[in-house]
């Protein structure tokens, strides 16, 4: 008997632990049920476009302006693709050469310039580099369209306007302050006794920086690739300022010229679309294969300041 109630007694002394156990559990089931409804909410809001501009794509010009809109198109016109490549007057083929052309020299400028400025700003020591990275990253709160006019003027003087070097240059002279402070700060969570011992070993400042501190920094390589592919490839307000020979129009351009080229009484958004989908194609399926690197560039460029 006296066993049976120490039991009963110990019994009722572990309910309310085990009680306050299972609410916490039932919180944090809760918790995580209402995190993934909000990031299932977020991920509907953002595919939704992509998917109206899918559901575009696939539709016949007139079904593009009905409304109520018609979300699954019927027939679903899988012609539109090849149709939005050939329209008269717009040569696709050239506006992708230029593109690809202005994409990988700006991207080659950009991979060369900014890792050499940035590790003299996080590896070598010299009077002023903290003032001078303050004014690198001071550079990133003006805004393109302030420094259009006086680039403009520079170019037009030099005679580089209607080319592609306005569109190149920029790229290999320090290779954008945004690309900079990511190899920066990337850098600096590296340990610093790899330099060392490759300086004992007799190895230059550029050979330490391209055999020893960018092969060990392949997420930040990766997060620079992408952000300077997509930005270069999708870029319209350059082009549209420094370009007026519509053969040496981007892409960016040519989707501009589809709508009013057509030859129909209605706006061929249909076309747009799936024209739009196909320059999309690139920088998705560069980003799918760079998202493990790019997503690990992000955190861990922002470790150290």
């Amino acid at each position: 008997m006296a066993q049976a109630r120490s039991l009963s007694a110990s019994e009722l002394s572990q309910s309310p632990a085990r009680s306050r156990s299972l609410s916490g559990r039932l919180a944090r089931l809760g918790s995580r049920a209402v995190l993934y409804a909000v990031i299932v909410i977020g991920a509907i809001f953002c595919l939704l476009p992509f998917t109206w501009q899918l559901s575009t794509a696939l539709k016949t010009a007139r079904d593009a302006l009905t409304f109520p809109p018609i979300w699954i198109p019927n027939p679903i016109q899988w012609g539109n693709f090849a149709a939005s490549m050939t329209i008269p007057g717009l040569p696709f083929g050239t506006f992708f050469a230029n593109t690809i052309i202005i994409t990988t020299l700006a991207l080659t400028g950009n991979m060369v310039a900014a890792p050499i400025v940035a590790y003299s700003l996080a590896r070598l020591r010299w009077p002023g580099r903290n003032q001078v990275f303050a004014l690198v990253l001071a550079t990133i709160m003006l805004p393109q369209q302030v420094t259009i006019i006086p680039q403009f003027i520079l170019f037009k003087y030099f005679g580089w306007v209607n080319t592609f070097i306005p569109l190149i240059l920029p790229a290999w002279l320090g290779g954008g302050a945004f690309n900079v402070f990511l190899f920066r700060q990337f850098f600096l969570t590296l340990p610093v006794d790899l330099d060392e011992a490759a300086k004992i070993d007799g190895a230059s400042t550029l050979t330490i920086l391209w055999r020893i501190t960018l092969p060990l920094s392949m997420p930040a390589v990766a997060t620079v690739t992408v952000f300077s592919f997509v930005f270069h490839w999708n870029d319209f307000f350059a082009p549209l300022i420094y370009l007026s020979d519509q053969r040496l129009f981007t892409v960016s351009l040519a989707l501009t010229l589809i709508v009013q080229q057509t030859n129909s009484q209605l706006p061929q958004w249909d076309l747009l679309m799936a024209a739009s989908l196909i320059v999309m194609a690139p920088v998705l399926v560069l980003f799918f294969f760079a998202q493990r690197y790019f997503v690990r560039g992000i955190v861990l460029s922002g470790i150290r300041g």
